[in-house]
């Protein structure tokens, strides 16, 4: 027929067309569940004590224990809104296996031990500061100050979304294989963050701006 085009597979453009559209999106937080949330990170990072919580030697805290913390604490948490926390997290938090306890990722400064095996990281990595601390970094390098390791980026582009709390972050690639080369160990947490003790500012290969 003239003046139409016909789609090369048109039966089954026209079947996607009228089959309904299945949404696989996650339940969004409500803004009780967003403050909570961030109050979690402080709690199984750095400070359990603040509500009377204790992490066992991996860091892993029972979850009935976290709710009655919390509850103690005036901060209202079903086990429902922490699930939905732990989905929303983009992996901060895990549950165990038998689901009876939860422990933050990475990012500690209470002395646990989370049982990470080095591994061999990409050529680059990346990580966003900004520059009032940039004379510090580049006479002594990256130091993982309170924390148990120095966080890094294998993507710049996360790199900068992390760094965009700063008004204008500055990323800095580091030359990551060429310190496993000098025996440097990596680890890769469970939400993807690449640790490492130290990174001397030898291998800071320069700044990268967006």
């Amino acid at each position: 027929m003239e003046g139409v085009t016909h789609h090369p597979n048109m039966l089954e453009f026209i079947a996607l067309s009228l089959s309904p559209r299945v949404e696989l999106s996650k339940k969004s937080m409500t803004k009780n569940e967003q403050k909570v949330g961030r109050f979690l990170s402080l709690v199984l990072r750095h400070d359990p004590a603040s509500i009377g919580l204790k992490l066992d030697s991996q860091g892993w805290a029972k979850i009935d224990d976290l709710l009655a913390g919390l509850k103690k604490n005036s901060k209202i948490l079903s086990r429902d809104g922490l699930q939905t926390i732990v989905e929303q997290s983009k992996q901060r938090f895990f549950f165990s296996e038998d689901g009876d306890s939860i422990r933050a990722s990475q990012g500690h400064s209470v002395d646990i031990d989370i049982k990470l095996t080095a591994e061999s990281p990409p050529e680059l990595l990346y990580h966003s500061t900004c520059s009032r601390f940039m004379d510090s970094i580049e006479s002594k390098g990256l130091s993982k100050m309170s924390r148990q390791h120095v966080q890094l980026c294998g993507d710049v582009r996360i790199a900068h979304e992390v760094g965009r709390k700063h008004r204008k972050p500055i990323i800095l690639e580091i030359a990551a294989r060429l310190m496993e080369s000098h025996r440097f160990q990596f680890f890769k947490s469970e939400d993807g963050v690449w640790l490492t003790e130290t990174v001397p500012p030898d291998y800071l290969n320069g700044q990268i701006t967006f």
